[in-house]
């Protein structure tokens, strides 16, 4: 065996791993020989001394160490990390198609690097990094990511979150390297262009998971009187637009989410009705004025819940704008609905739209369900890594 620290675990520990997933956590930890930074790459073993695993070590995380690797035999050079750089854009080339020049790169756990989100918004690459272990070799994996990708200008780091903080790292953005002197880039996504703010807009810019789902509402767009709640940018909107919707109203409570909105429904030569409301506030309105301008609604709301101590407040929010949606619609018209949050778990959402059916009197007919589109990979030995649940019914 290599010649690194030795972290030996307990026997819940090991078979957690041994199914696949690939965090230990703090109270898994029985035992450590050896030292080391955090940051370092360490063995986790078993009380006999058996091999489980390696990965990055962390005293500041919950997550003790972040599995990389259950190959004894692996050489954590830079030859390793080309090999995953490689493996994971190869991936979105054989999945993604078409769509390779705006999608997800690397969906961190799911590609092998812990804590890292890469998203590709057509000559600029947008990253996030919230692992340690990762930060430290972040310049070898973005060199690798440039080398591979050569019309690529430049990586923007979008490291201003909060979470970074919990593994010891300070927060900050900006160009990785080389100073690049661009500060949006456009993009084209199921045939609509956005243009993309990566350096002020929500997380990496510009929310990719859902491009599948957009497609699925615009299907069923055309002649139909469209809400679009939480419309941040105008994604689903202007997807609807497309599909030849007889009237799409945006409805968000950011102005400057729906000034880009407006603006990227101006660039493909369409005009936008946009609402800045607490989507909340709206419904409760509609609902007691007791309005059916609409027959097909859209809910795509942030993360209600970010912990599973939280589920249960989430679950009434959720139900709350589900009710009113169901109310306001007609017989035979459509509902979007989704949940992006990892906590929300899918028997969770699932009871809770029948439970909001019940009290709104209605019947649900199910359409489709869907998840994220395939630039981000769910393994299924790490749940983290599913997260999306998005449904269509029709009210009937």
């Amino acid at each position: 065996m290599r010649d690194y620290p030795k972290f030996i675990i307990t026997a819940k520990g090991e078979k957690f791993i041994k199914t696949g997933h690939v965090w230990v956590f703090g109270e898994e930890v029985t035992k450590v020989e050896g030292d080391y930074q955090n940051g370092d790459i360490v063995d986790v073993v078993s009380a006999k001394g058996k091999y489980i695993g390696s990965g990055f070590v962390n005293d500041n995380s919950k997550i003790r160490v972040r599995i990389i690797s259950t190959n004894a035999n692996d050489k954590f050079d830079e030859a390793f990390w080309e090999r995953r750089v490689h493996y994971a854009l190869e991936y979105r080339r054989q999945v993604m198609g078409d769509d390779f020049g705006c999608c997800r790169l690397i969906f961190g756990e799911a590609d092998g690097f812990p804590g890292l989100t890469v998203d590709r918004f057509n000559d600029v690459l947008v990253a996030q990094v919230l692992s340690l272990g990762t930060e430290l070799r972040k310049g070898t994996i973005f060199n690798l990511l440039l080398k591979e990708l050569p019309d690529i200008c430049g990586i923007y780091e979008r490291n201003d979150v909060k979470i970074r903080e919990l593994e010891g790292m300070a927060q900050g953005k900006g160009w990785f390297g080389d100073t690049v002197s661009k500060v949006s880039t456009q993009i084209v996504e199921n045939g609509i262009k956005y243009n993309v703010d990566f350096i002020n807009g929500q997380k990496t810019g510009y929310f990719l998971d859902q491009k599948y789902n957009r497609q699925a509402v615009a299907k069923l767009a055309k002649g139909r009187k469209i809400l679009d709640c939480f419309t941040h940018t105008g994604s689903f909107a202007l997807n609807a637009l497309k599909g030849g919707a007889e009237r799409v109203t945006a409805v968000d409570i950011s102005a400057e989410a729906l000034a880009m909105a407006k603006e990227n429904a101006k660039l493909n030569g369409w005009e936008l009705e946009i609402v800045e409301a607490n989507v909340f506030d709206l419904l409760t309105k509609m609902t007691d004025e007791h309005n059916k301008d609409y027959d097909f609604i859209i809910l795509d709301p942030p993360a209600f819940t970010k912990s599973g101590a939280t589920v249960a407040g989430a679950t009434r929010g959720y139900k709350e704008i589900n009710r009113k949606a169901m109310k306001l619609l007609p017989r035979g018209g459509y509902l979007a609905t989704c949940s992006c949050s990892h906590f929300m778990k899918e028997d969770f959402f699932v009871q809770m739209l029948k439970d909001a059916a019940k009290d709104a009197a209605v019947s649900l007919r199910q359409v489709e369900a869907r998840q994220q589109a395939p630039d981000h990979p769910i393994l299924w030995n790490v749940p983290e890594t599913n997260y999306l649940k998005f449904y269509i019914f029709q009210v009937v």
